[in-house]
């Protein structure tokens, strides 16, 4: 579960990226808003964290750029600016969700884990997917109700697939998922994570796409 972070504070972005990749998310982070846009058309992520006192723009415009481009991706702002005007604002540019600075660190947990069951057409605390079932609070996958053994990758893997079934998922993109812009692992390192997850998952729930990648069908 892949996370854009734009923050201009460097020792809150560098504790965040800590914080999120110890609950299971993999974080890109950014300082500037010019070149989000830019990141969006490149990448894919699960949502955005923006702040909006950025040095080079104004975070709510950052937010109506990725609107007005067509992104549907959920937006959480976090921001000092947490006053009922600037709610009104954030949430009227496109925000999904507000929280102000300073937060806790359970609370922006409890705020990421609702937008991500929305994005995967869940309201309630698991996604499902057939048989599988994903706690985002827990950070557990299991079948017909018995947790998998898991592996930290094996784990971030199944997730991205779970949290986008019925979309096509390519090897690139599953990189992307483990490592964000740090990604050190290879087109075989995936095909032998996918392996073991087969192992570990009864039934062909993951289907290979030839020559696109993988997929497990809503």
């Amino acid at each position: 579960m892949r996370l854009l972070l734009v923050e201009d504070d460097t020792l809150l972005g560098q504790s965040m990226t800590t914080s999120l990749s110890r609950h299971g998310y993999t974080v890109d982070w950014v300082e500037r808003g010019g070149g989000v846009s830019s990141v969006l058309k490149a990448e894919q992520f699960m949502a955005i964290i923006l702040d909006l006192t950025l040095p080079d723009m104004d975070g709510l415009q950052v937010l109506r750029q990725i609107r007005e481009a067509g992104y549907d991706l959920p937006v959480l702002i976090l921001t000092a600016r947490d006053d009922i005007e600037d709610r009104v604002k954030g949430l009227d540019s496109g925000a999904d969700d507000y929280l102000g600075k300073p937060f806790a660190l359970e609370e922006l947990l409890a705020r990421l884990r609702v937008l991500i069951r929305r994005r995967s057409g869940s309201s309630e605390q698991l996604i499902e997917v057939g048989e599988l079932s994903l706690s985002l609070s827990e950070q557990v996958i299991r079948f017909q109700q018995q947790a998998l053994n898991l592996t930290r990758n094996e784990f971030k893997i199944l997730a991205s697939l779970m949290t986008n079934a019925g979309r096509v998922m390519s090897k690139e993109q599953l990189i992307q998922s483990l490592h964000g812009w740090d990604d050190t692992s290879s087109d075989n390192a995936i095909e032998v994570h996918i392996h073991n997850v087969r192992k570990k998952v009864p039934g062909k729930l993951i289907k290979n796409i030839r020559g696109v990648g993988y997929i497990i069908e809503k």
